[in-house]
């Protein structure tokens, strides 16, 4: 069974409504069609401290958001846009996987080389496309292997103040992007889980 995991990094804590959230929530359930299950959690919710480490110490919950990500075959990662860049949750959420960058599994792979990972960019000014790239560099380097088309995002009009979530409907652009993204993603997870890379 292939599981996904959606990390929210709205700025909002629960239970404010969210546009990252709903359109992560879209890709969950588009996942959910090629059988992959999934949860979603707001990182804001949880005490992340800042760092490069596995664990901060003084009360640090990412260790309880690193498990789940290992648990997972699917990361989501899901950020709205500020000021034309990632939310700085999303930020932290990378530096903080930066501590899986020297940790091997038994077959000296990347801890996080069976895995895959999805973008997902919301907000009412431009920036989505940089934002993807730097989420997939991040992502990449760190060991996710990046699906065909494995991004999606919603630009509103710039300066105004409809969101993602106001909207009367998916538009249809957004919803076929979601489902090519969730089927590029459970069958690359599918193959990874199967066969994974060489070891190293």
């Amino acid at each position: 069974m292939v599981t996904a995991l959606a990390l929210n990094c709205t700025l909002k804590p629960s239970p404010a409504a969210s546009s990252s959230q709903l359109l992560a929530q879209q890709v969950l359930d588009a996942l959910a069609e090629h059988d992959v299950t999934g949860e979603q959690l707001r990182v804001v919710d949880y005490d992340v401290k800042p760092g490069v480490e596995h664990d901060m110490g003084d009360g640090d919950e990412w260790p309880r958001i690193r498990e789940r990500i290992l648990a997972a075959d699917i990361l989501v990662l899901a950020t709205p846009t500020w000021m034309g860049h990632m939310s700085s949750v999303a930020q932290r959420v990378l530096e903080r996987l930066d501590a899986d960058l020297s940790e091997t599994d038994d077959e000296g792979r990347p801890i996080l080389a069976t895995k895959v990972a999805v973008t997902v960019v919301v907000g009412n000014e431009d920036g989505a496309h940089a934002i993807i790239a730097d989420l997939f560099q991040g992502l990449n380097d760190v060991g996710f292997s990046i699906p065909s088309q494995g991004g999606v995002y919603w630009n509103g009009e710039a300066m105004q103040t409809t969101d993602y979530k106001d909207l009367p409907s998916t538009p249809e652009k957004v919803a076929t992007t979601t489902a090519t993204l969730a089927r590029n993603a459970a069958h690359l997870a599918t193959l990874l889980t199967e066969r994974a890379y060489p070891a190293s």
